[in-house]
């Protein structure tokens, strides 16, 4: 009995080496993997951070900064608190021109979004030449806002190709002044700006129809359901996340709009198409304004930032959790 209790014991105190060997390494190696997970994440974060404080929130204390003050650039600085940000939210151009950024961000989502859905659904099908009409739907995304205004300004100025076509067509009566029209510019405008960028949505909208199992489809089929009923009932809810993302990269490219509108009209006329970034530039730049141009600046960016938290809290944070939920599990 003695020896057996011997002969158990030896191979009870070898499992014990072992295990408090592996105990000991499992604590010690917590502490250097921390240390190295921190190193990696200043490493990896570190030359981002530098330059997204450099580029962004620098800029912004300036902008802030030089808001309370007025200043053309040249001269000593006077101090005048808030009065830039009263002059600007008190004035009827800026106001309008707050307006008109809104109006097209709402007519982004009411007009483009529909378009953009059902030529994605379109384009998602087993088509003939599947490749060359992607390509055609996404090259106006590709060119430049540059190219895009100077090309649609020669297109629709007076006898330009929209007046030929139209008078060839037997509808001369429809011609106007398209970019000289105070009524109708901003939609001449939003017309220019759907067919530059609607692209980018379609192909957007394509990625989300693609990751939907297809399987889906087919146990709708089998389940009696309709073309139509699949669509709405099982693709459309599963495309929500990516029409909610394109829908906040619309409105808010919409609040931010410049380029195309400043070649084509530069707010004109009358400012029935000033954006808030053209009043900024036009009075930041053009007028030596720079504190108020400041003052406008801070305003853009605070009701774009505004727009983004609350879209964020209300509209993605599902989407948000959901993804942060798969990726813990």
């Amino acid at each position: 009995m003695s020896t057996q209790t011997a002969a158990a014991a030896v191979p009870d105190t070898g499992a014990r080496a072992p295990a408090s060997a592996a105990s000991a390494l499992v604590r010690r190696r917590p502490r250097r993997t921390g240390w190295r997970t921190r190193l990696e994440l200043v490493l990896l974060l570190g030359p981002a951070l530098v330059l997204f404080v450099g580029f962004v929130l620098v800029p912004i204390g300036i902008a802030g900064y030089y808001s309370l003050y007025q200043w053309n650039g040249f001269g000593p600085l006077s101090f005048i608190g808030l009065h830039n940000y009263t002059d600007a939210l008190t004035g009827p151009v800026f106001r309008a021109a707050i307006g008109h950024n809104v109006l097209i961000a709402v007519l982004s989502v009411v007009v483009q979004l529909p378009i953009s859905v059902g030529l994605a659904l379109l384009l998602n099908r087993k088509l003939r030449g599947q490749s060359v009409l992607r390509a055609v739907v996404f090259a106006p995304y590709v060119l430049s806002e540059a190219v895009t205004a100077v090309a649609w300004l020669l297109i629709l100025q007076p006898g330009g190709a929209v007046d030929g076509v139209l008078a060839g067509l037997g509808l001369g009566g429809l011609v106007r002044q398209w970019l000289a029209d105070p009524s109708i510019v901003l939609y001449t405008l939003f017309v220019v700006i759907t067919w530059k960028y609607i692209g980018f949505g379609i192909i957007l909208l394509l990625a989300g129809l693609q990751a939907i199992p297809s399987e889906l489809r087919e146990a709708a089929a089998i389940d009696g359901c309709s073309p139509w009923q699949t669509t709405r009932h099982v693709v459309l809810p599963l495309l929500g996340p990516t029409i909610r993302i394109w829908v906040f990269l619309s409105v808010i490219g919409s609040l931010q709009l410049f380029d195309v509108v400043w070649i084509m009209t530069a707010g004109g006329p009358a400012n029935a198409s000033t954006t808030m970034a053209t009043y900024l530039v036009d009075h930041g730049f053009k007028r030596y304004e720079f504190g108020y141009g400041s003052a406008v600046a801070v305003v853009l960016f605070v009701v774009c930032f505004a727009f983004a938290l609350l879209y964020q809290r209300f509209a993605l944070r599902r989407d948000t959790e959901g993804a942060l939920t798969g990726a813990v599990s």
